[in-house]
């Protein structure tokens, strides 16, 4: 009886480690090398697979679709829209990595959470630490007042239009983990940075263009 109580309990233990060993292969089957560039850091080799590809392509969808890619021009929109759109992706980003499987350990390689955790540390942290409670106290202060009297409201957008460009290279390394093809065309216009005095805070349009983006 023991001897068979011991094969039972043997067969059960080999069973679930092949189980397990499985599962392993098929998370670690078709991974793929992508080499992205990272704004501030340099280009770095990224695996992934089908589980990574389907985060990468919810990211990308959540970066072009808001402010944070997308031109706003000194007579559209307001800061606080703004800011409120990239607290948003903010805390998508963070939900959409918890709800995630963390992927597979590669050596040499780095993941879509990298990625995706690094443009919240990177930019989107800073920017919204430094420019979200200086608005906040215009706004306490002037409850009825436009945001165009914020003495700050033209130094923010210039500090947007920095943070967007360097979204969209995040985006562009979304897309390329997702296995996106023509990006950019997706994204349309990047912003272009530009003083805090300049007269057309948000325009894309170079001087004397007409009015497209050139890059």
């Amino acid at each position: 009886m023991t001897s068979r109580i011991l094969f039972v309990v043997t067969g059960g233990v080999v069973g679930a480690v092949t189980v397990l060993a499985v599962q392993w292969y098929r998370r670690l089957a078709q991974l793929t090398e992508v080499k992205v560039t990272i704004p501030q850091l340099s280009e770095l080799t990224f695996a992934v697979n089908n589980d990574s590809r389907q985060v990468a392509w919810r990211m990308f969808i959540e970066t072009v679709t808001r402010v944070s890619t997308q031109p706003l021009a000194s007579d559209e929109g307001v800061v606080r829209e703004a800011l409120t759109s990239m607290y948003g992706l903010f805390a998508t980003t963070r939900e959409t990595l918890k709800a995630a499987r963390p992927s597979a350990p590669v050596p040499g390689g780095q993941t879509v959470e990298y990625l995706a955790i690094t443009m919240l540390n990177r930019e989107l942290r800073p920017f919204l630490s430094h420019w979200h409670p200086q608005l906040r106290e215009f706004e306490q202060a002037h409850p009825d007042g436009p945001e165009s009297e914020w003495s700050e409201n033209g130094a923010c957008r210039a500090e947007l239009q920095r943070v967007q460009r360097d979204i969209h290279a995040y985006a562009i390394g979304f897309a390329r983990l997702a296995g996106v093809r023509e990006a950019e065309t997706l994204i349309g216009h990047v912003p272009v940075p530009r003083s805090p005095d300049a007269r057309t805070e948000g325009s894309t349009t170079p001087p004397g263009g007409n009015g497209r983006t050139t890059r």
